[in-house]
Order: structure tokens, then C-alpha cells, then sequence
């Protein structure tokens, strides 16, 4: 079946989480991803968290639908072959700190020059520009300084950050916007490229909804509120009588009025001050501590039976466990089944978002490093004997490892 990337060709200078996540979404929608590597080792997320047999079950993940060409870019040689994938390239994705490809002599100026419809996606800590461009800046300092962290955790202790790379995966998903729009003014305005320009602590900031408008006018600094949404009300987290932490979002006003009337609160429900968000807000305490008390009256089945009958939001905190034997993420596919180089089966997160005509589809799991170097080079000119004397002189790596399926 088609897909709305095909024939876009990407050439991916990243490691870790942010420059491969936005080329592994570009990749399931079709993209043909050419993932350059460092001989040897390759990207770092090969070995990070949970192995399996040696190589990360995270990196057949994020690694799917992409060739993987170890080429050492710091050869003469090495760089040579990246500008020549980048003549026939629609995107190129890098997140190295400002100026690190300018001296491999791969920087913008070079490339656009080998590629003038080149759109160049370049994703670092603190921009291209600014007095902080040189400082290494990771997804965790993107999400300290974009302002989540501050905002997150409960106000009588010190800030927490979420369970995932939050910063980095919203800096990815930028990078895939930016990418596409940057394609279509290609596409509509003569053909031209241009930089996409995604620094991470500015991906974050610019999640964070009504923070800059309150400050500025009203002097208002949000701090952190614990599992209460800030300013709507009610929105939080409630554990019942067994023990379950269930998220309940009844903060439209026909909501929280059938969320009284179910749980016996006419009063409240007719209680005009009550009617809307401001009013309730007033009395959030009041609120969340009757909420509370019924929550931790009841089973958390009995609570979700009645919830879905008087149409209020609510909802179990699912651990991964919980989403393996959920219905609605059976239905959707958001458990795709694989298997690993030893034939062993195994599930991996399905395809975001779901498109009706041209779906997107993992065709293969992360390859292994340098399994298709030889494949590429020689797709752009290289002749065996070339290839062999390459990998000779320590410019390119064939293949090492076990082969996925």
C-alpha cells in the first residue's frame, strides 16, 4: 500500500533519542531513512536500558524501517560519501552541538551548495543561535529550562521529572513538523530548501500552554500542583477503596453536574456558583476532598461503572502491563507483533497517528550496524573494489551483528 513519504529520501546524522525519533516517524510513513553510524559502536541507543542478547530492545524500535551505514565521518573519505548521499537527499536530520558538522565540512553552506532543494533539520540543547548554542544541552535540560520540570511534582517538594525523554521525543515531533512544512514550501515556492531550526528547551516551552500571557500580564508564576490540573477544577488523581489510582476529569460544567447527581450531590450539582469553572475553581479544596472521600469509599470497578454511565472521563493509571490486555489498544494495533534475530516473538508499539488511506507499517525492525553499507554505496557509485578499500582504510564498516526480522 502506498504511504505519503514514499519516495523521500532522509539521511539521518543523529544519536540517541531526538534527530532518530523524528526520522523513525518519517520512516514509518514511508521515508527512505539512511541512518549514518560510527563504526564500532554505533548509536549509543544500541546499549541503553533493557538488552536482549546484547543489542537494546528500544533500538529495534526506534530503529525500525531505517538502512543503517557505518561510515567514520571525521575520514576525508567518509564525509565525501555523506555529501554525495546528500545530493540525491530530500531531508537531512542532525542533532550534533552547533558547529561540529561545519567542521567535518558538511555545514550548511556545503551541503546546500552539493544540494540546493536540501532541507536541513537540526535539532540541539539551545538552537543554531544565542549565547548557549555551544553548551551541551539534553533533553533533561530542555524540559528544566523550557519550564516543565518546574511545574511538575507536588508544591512542598522539590521538582520531578516524567517517567520518559519528554523533552527530547517533543523536540522529534517539532523536527517531523518543521521537516513537512519546509518539503511543501519546496514543493509550491521553486524548489528551494532551508534550515529547520529546533532547539529542545524551546520545544518545551512551547508545550506550556498560558505560562508567558499570565506572567506578563498579571505577574502570575505557576508552580507546581501536584496530580491537580492548575485553574480547572476538578481534574486529579483519587485512589479507591482497593487501592487504584484512577484519574477523573469532570472539569466541563454538564459534566461535573452529572458527576454530582451520580455520586449523590444534588446539591452541588444545582449549586449555581458551582455552574462554572470560575466558581469551582474558587472551591477547589472543597471539591477535590468530597471527590476524595466517595473515590476511597468504593472499588475502583464500581467507580468506572458509574463514571461511564453518567458520561464523566475517568480512567485507570495504566502501567504497561494494563495496555498489553486493554481492548481499545488491542483493537487500534497499538501492539504490533515481531520478532527478534532468534526468532523469538515479541510486541512493539504500534504506528501514531492511524491515516485511513496510507497507513503507516514497520517493515523491518533496527538493523543491525553497517548492514547496508554496501548496499548504499554501491546504489550511489561505489564499485566493489572501492568498497573494499574503504572498509580497508577505516572510511565505511560493513555489517556487524545479528540480523532482525
Amino acid at each position: 500500500m502506498a504511504k505519503p513519504l514514499d519516495g523521500i529520501k532522509v539521511v539521518e546524522l543523529g544519536t540517541l533519542i531526538a534527530g532518530p525519533f523524528c526520522t523513525r516517524i518519517l520512516g514509518e510513513f514511508g521515508a527512505e531513512v539512511i541512518k549514518i553510524e560510527a563504526p564500532g559502536e554505533g548509536d549509543p541507543l544500541r546499549s541503553w536500558r533493557k538488552l536482549y542478547q546484547g543489542t537494546s530492545l528500544w533500538w529495534y524500535v526506534q530503529g525500525r524501517n531505517k538502512q543503517s551505514v557505518a561510515i567514520n565521518l571525521k575520514h576525508p573519505e567518509g564525509a565525501a560519501i555523506v555529501r554525495k548521499l546528500v545530493r540525491e537527499a530530500d531531508i537531512l536530520v542532525e542533532n550534533f552541538r552547533p558547529g561540529v558538522l561545519e567542521k567535518l565540512g558538511l555545514g550548511w553552506e556545503v551541503l546546500s551548495e552539493e544540494n540546493p532543494g536540501l532541507v536541513m533539520v537540526r535539532l540541539s540543547g539551545f538552537g543554531q543561535s544565542g549565547p548557549y548554542k555551544q553548551q551541551a544541552g539534553f533533553g533533561a535540560v530542555g524540559e528544566a529550562m523550557g519550564g516543565l520540570r518546574y511545574t511538575t511534582g507536588f508544591p512542598d517538594r522539590p521538582p520531578v521529572r516524567t517517567g520518559i525523554s519528554i523533552g527530547d521525543s517533543i523536540a522529534a515531533l517539532w523536527a517531523a513538523i518543521g521537516a513537512l512544512m519546509a518539503l511543501r514550501h519546496r514543493e509550491v515556492n521553486g524548489g528551494q530548501g532551508q534550515v529547520v531550526d529546533v532547539a529542545l528547551y524551546e520545544a518545551v516551552f512551547a508545550m506550556m500552554e498560558s505560562l508567558v500571557p499570565e506572567f506578563d500580564v498579571l505577574g502570575f508564576v505557576r508552580e507546581r500542583s501536584g496530580n491537580v490540573m492548575p485553574g480547572i477544577t476538578p481534574s486529579s488523581t483519587h485512589t479507591t477503596r482497593d487501592g487504584k489510582h484512577l484519574i477523573i476529569g469532570a472539569n466541563g460544567d454538564a459534566i461535573f453536574r452529572r458527576f454530582m447527581l451520580a455520586i449523590g450531590r444534588a446539591d452541588l450539582a444545582d449549586d449555581p456558583q458551582l455552574a462554572s469553572n470560575a466558581g469551582r475553581d474558587l472551591r477547589a479544596a472543597e471539591i477535590y476532598a468530597l471527590i476524595d472521600a466517595w473515590v476511597a469509599g468504593h472499588d475502583a470497578e464500581q467507580v468506572l461503572k458509574l463514571l461511564a454511565e453518567a458520561q464523566v472521563p475517568s480512567s485507570p493509571l495504566y502501567s504497561v502491563a494494563d495496555m498489553f490486555r486493554d481492548p481499545q489498544f488491542l483493537a487500534r494495533g497499538m501492539l504490533e507483533t515481531a520478532h527478534l534475530p532468534d526468532g523469538k516473538e515479541f510486541k512493539l508499539p504500534g504506528i501514531v497517528p492511524k491515516l485511513s488511506a496510507t497507513p503507516g507499517a514497520t517493515e523491518w525492525l533496527g538493523p543491525r550496524l553497517g548492514e547496508h553499507t554496501e548496499a548504499v554505496l554501491a546504489g550511489i557509485g561505489y564499485a566493489a573494489d572501492e568498497i573494499d578499500r574503504l572498509c580497508a582504510e577505516g572510511a565505511v564498516a560493513r555489517v556487524i551483528g545479528k540480523s532482525s526480522t
